[in-house]
């Protein structure tokens, strides 16, 4: 018997879950090597990464003070992921993209426990950030398609 590897509920099954996509991708696509392109100058559509940290952390910090239980996962995982696209440092890099992994493994426990699939939210019910940042978006793409 192998000895216990993960002590956090889940984590052992989501790890097994990376390690056979992770072997997919190998087999799709052999062992890649890519410039990080991260770092503060990254900039997508008209705006930097710091502008985008900025957004999701002030949007997230809102939510938190009204209610932190209603944080959507989606917000979380977007300020980690903006937070490590402005990380030029290959160790503070990998620092964040370990928290990415982190939230990651958290969301998909939390899909995991739940004991039913909600309907996903109708135009109408979605949440104001959401369509604040939706709408910025479709304004770039529209205005700049050149930019995807």
């Amino acid at each position: 018997m192998y000895p216990t590897l993960f002590n956090t509920p889940g984590l052992a099954r989501f790890a097994e879950e990376i390690d056979a996509e992770r072997s997919r991708q190998l087999d799709k696509f052999g062992d890649q090597r890519h410039p990080d392109g991260s770092g503060p100058t990254l900039g997508f559509l008209g705006r930097t990464i710091d502008q985008y940290v900025t957004v999701t952390r002030t949007v997230a910090d809102r939510h938190n003070a009204a209610d932190p239980a209603m944080t959507p996962w989606a917000l979380i995982l977007l300020e980690e992921v903006f937070e490590a696209c402005a990380e030029a440092d290959p160790t503070r890099l990998r620092a964040e993209l370990v928290q990415v992994a982190a939230v990651c493994a958290a969301w998909v426990s939390d899909l995991d426990r739940r004991p039913a699939a909600a309907p996903a939210p109708s135009a109408a019910e979605e949440n104001p950030e959401a369509a604040c940042l939706r709408a910025m978006a479709d304004a770039d793409i529209a205005s700049h398609p050149n930019r995807i």
